[in-house]
């Protein structure tokens, strides 16, 4: 097969992929309930209050996560603080922790039989509702803003605060006359990234919700516990329309960052500011911040690990390895998680990369097509996606509910892996394919042998990443479960709302673990394929 055929036919998979995939399902959602259904949900007061109190946790939660994440990430980049790899890799290790863990432990800290609550402060207190949730779900997302506010600061030209401090600006004038205006643009794409993670999140508002309604979880709720499929759709729609709007504008400054980042050709060093070295009320601070916030973080894998071996958490504190031996049981549950996340992390992975080649790299048809639709997943609220790929499979009169469940994880990371290559694809000189093809080869051959090489580290990342979440996915494949095919982290989702912690805080650890051994074997495995691959080209 040649070059060209080649190209056209991996074009032609991806389109229907995408068309059948995102497209498709979305369209059958949406065309799904009638006037009556609005109607209803219009009409009933409780959805009104669902609708409002879902738009003030977004607010409020998003508002503390990008405070806190640049907070920390000034800190880390821009401050001399002691232990700043430590403080650095705290973020990285919540982002890459299965995301159920974070409400779990919230439950094991603060619930009513609480480590802190009732045990250490003697409190007959409840945390469930808005401010638990308030907690869980700003410490859950308060490394995005860290990632994508640092990647500003670090890029920020320090010669520009030399000239500031020659001007006789202090550091206070300094940070926002310079380094804040200059950052405004990631704090805004990090505030509208969260605000769209915060309004589709399901985990948390399930586990640590109580009665504080949200939509996300009222999706679940009307089609699960009283099959109401049109409210459950309008309630999803509802949901979508404010998503979609943040998604487009949180689109547009990653561009426009992708931009001047492929236009930026001089590396910057991104030194500690001199005046904060010197300001120590400054250096306590933010010292004393990031312990806190790093306390919070690592309070949450030591409260998984000790609610395994106790016999009833906050209650009966003898040690015991029932719930671990209680594993036995979730043998399915495990293999099917992994098996469906490796397999889910592969193709959003490669099938991202692909549809990044296409739209920044040719011009091949198609192109905007690519771009908005691998990316609309990103907008799409979990529970709305994993309830369109059901309504859509019904259908086709498609019931292989494995397969469903890779769709669901594939498609829900794909804008992840898009925009993380993206980001490094845009870095790569333009010219070096144009140097491949005056020698001959074609677009599948440049692709192979210099995009795919010069991005691997990007690559890797994306599907790690997608691996990680994938194991702990709720939203998306809550609908599409069965009795053949459950998964880990529903399983821990039941054991936490049956009260069962110390089963939930088991096998919650043991994902865990396995989570971090196996993506520590890929960055071996990493390491060795560069050691060989440089070892070849000297050879």
């Amino acid at each position: 097969m040649t070059d060209s055929k080649a190209f056209y036919l991996i074009w032609f998979a991806v389109f229907i992929f995408l068309s059948l995939f995102i497209l498709f399902p979305l369209i059958c959602v949406l065309l799904s309930p009638d006037i009556e259904d609005f109607k209803h949900v219009f009409s009933m007061q409780i959805w009104k209050k669902a609708a409002i109190n879902t738009f003030f946790e977004c607010i409020c939660s998003t508002f503390l996560s990008v405070i806190i994440g640049f907070i920390y990430a000034y800190a880390v980049h821009k401050t001399k603080i002691p232990f700043k790899n430590f403080f650095s890799f705290i973020p990285i290790l919540h982002l890459l922790t299965p995301p159920f863990v974070g409400g779990l432990s919230f439950i094991l800290l603060l619930g009513k039989q609480g480590f802190i609550t009732h045990t250490l402060l003697g409190l007959d207190v409840s945390l469930y509702g808005f401010k638990g949730l308030l907690i869980a779900q700003t410490l859950c997302f308060f490394p995005i803003s860290y990632m994508i506010c640092g990647e500003a600061i670090q890029g920020i030209d320090e010669n520009l605060i030399k000239a500031a401090k020659s001007l006789g600006a202090g550091h206070i004038k300094t940070f926002f006359t310079i380094t804040l205006p200059l950052c405004l643009p990631s704090i805004f794409s990090s505030m509208l990234f969260i605000a769209v993670s915060v309004m589709s999140d399901f985990g948390n508002p399930m586990i640590v919700g109580g009665r504080f309604r949200v939509l996300a979880v009222e999706i679940y709720t009307q089609l699960t516990g009283w099959m109401n499929w049109g409210t459950s759709t309008v309630l999803g729609i509802i949901l979508l329309i404010p998503s979609i709007t943040m998604f487009i504008f949180q689109n547009k400054l990653t561009k426009k960052n992708l931009l001047k980042t492929a236009s930026s050709s001089e590396k910057k060093d991104s030194l500690a500011d001199e005046t904060l070295k010197s300001c120590r009320i400054i250096k306590i601070f933010m010292t004393v911040f990031c312990i806190l916030i790093s306390f919070c973080v690592l309070a949450q894998f030591i409260a998984i690990i000790a609610g395994s071996f106790q016999k009833l958490w906050g209650i009966d504190t003898t040690f015991t390895l029932k719930h671990i031996q209680n594993l036995k049981r979730c043998t399915k549950e495990l293999s099917n998680s992994f098996s469906f996340s490796l397999i889910s992390a592969l193709l959003s992975t490669f099938i991202g990369g692909f549809c990044v080649f296409y739209v920044y790299r040719t011009k091949s048809p198609l192109k905007k097509y690519f771009d908005v639709l691998v990316q609309l997943p990103a907008a799409v609220p979990g529970t709305l996606f994993g309830l369109a790929i059901s309504i859509a499979a019904s259908k086709l009169k498609f019931t292989n509910s494995a397969f469903l469940i890779i769709i669901a994880i594939t498609i829900g990371f794909m804008p992840f892996s898009f925009r993380s290559i993206a980001s490094t694809v845009s870095q790569i000189s333009t010219s070096l394919d144009d140097a491949a093809a005056s020698l001959g080869a074609g677009k599948i051959k440049t692709y192979f042998t210099i995009i795919l090489p010069l991005s691997k580290g990007a690559f890797f990342n994306a599907f790690v990443y997608n691996f990680v979440r994938g194991v702990g996915t709720m939203s998306a494949v809550i609908f599409l479960v069965s009795f053949n095919t459950p998964l880990a982290s529903i399983k821990i989702l039941n054991l936490a709302e049956q009260g069962f912690w110390g089963d939930a805080a088991a096998l919650a650890m043991l994902l865990t673990v396995i989570t971090f051994v196996i993506i520590g074997l890929s960055k071996f495995i990493l390491f060795l394929g560069s050691k060989f691959w440089t070892v070849k080209r000297l050879h």
